[in-house]
């Protein structure tokens, strides 16, 4: 591999960037599991699968957030049938379906006449929704902390515990009501949660992955 790195600095100072700004980072191998069962590979004979046919078989999406949900030294079992399933239990879909989930509700909001972001954000008092701001207010930490310690692996758990938070907010706390009197609140809380949306998007997209509006 060594051989590799004066080529690629290379081929850096050719697009007129610095050398030295390179750093190759070498990950720890990877088991791929199907079934609950080792998947068993062998150079010798010929039992390989490729990246290309993982992608085909689970999705980009699911491949960028397995492989980067682990620190770069640590070894990881990726489970091809989980990252197939369409359930809380498999994280990707888990994600992604927040941020969908906050979409149809957007959509629910304007079929209801609720075209304005005037929310008044000094309403937003109860412990979930304010657990669900503090969290937010984490990315930029993570962010930096990430790219501080090269270690984009925190983003992973991140965009999960996001996740968490906010259909937990969705769990306790009504976003749109057509009664009158709830109209100020159901203002602050789609303020609330199309922040969430942009926050859970840009994560996303981060990590490489899509932010779908449908799911």
């Amino acid at each position: 591999h060594q051989g590799h790195v004066p080529r690629m600095q290379a081929m850096m100072q050719a697009l007129g960037l610095d050398p030295r700004r390179l750093t190759i980072i070498l990950y720890q191998l990877v088991t791929l599991k199907r079934g609950g069962e080792i998947v068993r590979l062998s150079k010798r004979t010929g039992d390989m699968i490729t990246l290309r046919e993982v992608i085909e078989d689970v999705g980009s999406d699911a491949v960028r957030f397995f492989l980067v949900s682990r620190a770069a030294e640590s070894q990881m079992d990726f489970d091809l049938d989980l990252a197939k399933q369409q359930s809380s239990e498999n994280p990707v879909y888990y994600v992604q379906y927040a941020h969908a989930r906050i979409s149809s509700i957007l959509r629910v909001a304007e079929e209801h006449g609720f075209h304005t972001d005037e929310g008044n954000v000094s309403l937003l008092k109860h412990p979930m929704e304010l657990a669900l701001i503090r969290r937010m207010l984490m990315l930029p930490e993570v962010l930096e902390s990430s790219a501080i310690t090269l270690s984009p692996h925190h983003l992973a758990p991140y965009a999960q515990d996001l996740a968490a938070q906010f259909h937990a907010f969705y769990r306790d706390c009504q976003v749109v009501s057509t009664e009158p009197e709830d109209r100020d609140l159901t203002l602050a809380r789609i303020k609330l949660v199309r922040a969430a949306k942009l926050v859970l998007a840009r994560t996303l997209h981060l990590l490489g992955m899509t932010a779908p509006e449908h799911m």
